[in-house]
């Protein structure tokens, strides 16, 4: 790491150690207004998601703009790799600068890139704004869970982060709805409704961007970049509004203060050594649970219509109505299972909801296979796995984003999604493979099979490498590199013994 060149005001000099309690401070607080800020403020990146893929998924664009299916396609594989993108640059930036600079600045990205997107006359021009659409949203996913796990209390922190990771479902069903009107040419002229459309998630961000402007940035990450004492003084306004509230506040031991060396940045050398040699069991089980949810999410949500078309002879407009029940399945688990992570532990919930959703998802596949389900009971055992698969894929996030330093954090949760997107990528292409023209039923059971088994064996991976970080502050999780008297060659070992 490199030291500070210089000292800003309030902050300690080039490689002073300084004595903090902002993290002691943060999680001893209790449930207060400044959370549900947080919350409402950062948790719509998810909720904008979903409106996007939705709206993509829709395509009322095609005709207008002359587009092929393949064309239609290649708009959403474009979208999802201007995530990957912009997850890789904007997650190394949120480590470095930030993260409110950063979730401020990706947001405004997306908003304007999706407005613009909505003035498409051909097709090149919809596929470069929907590319930085989806690099402002994929630079969210790292800034937005590095800052709620910073400044969501300890105890809290697993249901919250696993809530706001499952309100991607509220955005899609926000954009399916949006798609219903908006896309009936009798009610919306054919070339008017979907630009429409596109501004359904820019008229949301304009409201919480404004918002986030009273979010303040991470006091943790401001003591690792030596601004020790704006730090403090942002925790003094976030306890007196508590206060002002009629709530206590416990003291803190001050036997839990940390001793930081602020320093600016990670190199790429170093970023290496804490994924393969500090941690790298953690590495793996990041990796693991993070392309294991993606492979079976993209698998099955991008075919399910093909599915229900194909092998049960529905048509384009029955199968929407089916997505509502399949989406609120995905909304409802998070919400409901997401404090047991909390209660639980996080080894036993991810194994548990991974192993359900797989064992559910096998169920169905071998009913499939014998020709007894109909459309209806085969979207019950989507909506069952499901409400157990979105609380564990939620949980993914969760996961990478508190089992490694600060100094890393939006740094891994960047790099894990990528990897996870390029591989989850492969799904939807298998599957479509396998469903073919719905004339045999057993390559697609084969399919099942797989998504089924490589849930169960994410879930394996989580009770094997899992980390019990429940109640636990982020600094007893991973220590910061920034630590004065870290033992730097410890690793895991350190970390689990804390």
């Amino acid at each position: 790491m490199t030291a500070r060149q210089s000292a800003a005001p309030g902050s300690a000099p080039r490689n002073a150690a300084v004595s903090s309690l902002v993290p002691a401070r943060m999680d001893r607080l209790p449930w207060a207004r400044f959370h549900w800020m947080v919350v409402v403020g950062l948790g719509v990146s998810w909720i904008l998601d979903g409106i996007e893929i939705q709206l993509i998924s829709a395509s009322g664009y095609k005709e207008s703009l002359g587009m092929s299916s393949a064309e239609v396609g290649l708009a959403g594989t474009i979208y999802l790799m201007g995530q990957v993108v912009g997850a890789l640059v904007f997650g190394r930036l949120t480590d470095r600068w930030g993260r409110k600079r950063l979730f401020i600045t990706t947001l405004a990205i997306y908003l304007i890139a999706s407005g613009i997107a909505g003035f498409a006359w051909t097709p090149w021009f919809l596929y470069l704004w929907r590319f930085v659409a989806g690099m402002g949203i994929g630079g969210e996913y790292a800034a937005i869970n590095s800052a709620i796990d910073e400044l969501i209390p300890a105890r809290y922190r697993g249901r919250v982060d696993i809530a706001i990771n499952g309100t991607y479902w509220g955005g899609a069903m926000i954009g399916a709805v949006g798609s219903v009107f908006l896309l009936d040419h009798s009610l919306v002229p054919e070339d008017l409704g979907w630009r429409i459309a596109f501004f359904i998630g820019p008229i949301l961000g304009l409201a919480i961007i404004y918002l986030r402007r009273f979010i303040p940035e991470s006091p943790r990450w401001m003591v690792t970049h030596g601004m020790e004492e704006e730090a403090e003084r942002i925790v003094d306004g976030i306890e007196a509004s508590v206060r002002e509230q009629g709530k206590p506040l416990p003291p803190v031991d001050p036997r839990r203060a940390m001793s930081i060396i602020p320093e600016d940045s990670v190199s790429y050398a170093q970023l290496v050594d804490v994924f393969f040699r500090q941690y790298p069991s953690r590495t793996f089980l990041g990796v693991t649970m993070m392309v294991t949810q993606s492979f079976l999410y993209n698998a099955i949500f991008f075919t399910y219509a093909l599915v229900l078309q194909n092998f049960y002879h529905l048509d384009p407009s029955q199968t929407a109505l089916y997505f509502f029940p399949f989406a609120a399945g995905n909304l409802i688990g998070p919400l409901l299972l997401g404090p047991l992570f909390d209660t639980v532990g996080r080894r036993r919930m991810i194994f548990g909801t991974y192993l359900l959703a797989g064992t559910v998802l096998l169920a169905s596949a071998i009913l499939f296979r014998q020709g007894v389900l109909t459309a209806d009971t085969h979207t019950v055992f989507w909506c069952v796995s499901f409400f157990f698969a979105s609380a564990g894929a939620s949980s993914a996030y969760l996961t990478v984003s508190e089992i490694f330093p600060l100094e890393v954090r939006a740094q891994a949760i960047s790099y894990f999604f990528a990897v996870a997107q390029v591989v989850g990528s492969t799904g939807p292409l298998l599957f479509g493979w396998l469903v073919g023209e719905g004339t045999e039923r057993e390559p697609l059971f084969w399919g099942y099979v797989l998504g089924s088994v490589v849930m169960m064996f994410g879930g394996v991976v989580a009770l094997i490498y899992g980390v019990d970080a429940e109640g636990k502050g982020l600094e007893e999780i991973a220590e910061p590199l920034t630590k004065a008297d870290r033992d730097r060659g410890a690793g895991e070992e350190a970390a689990e013994t804390i």
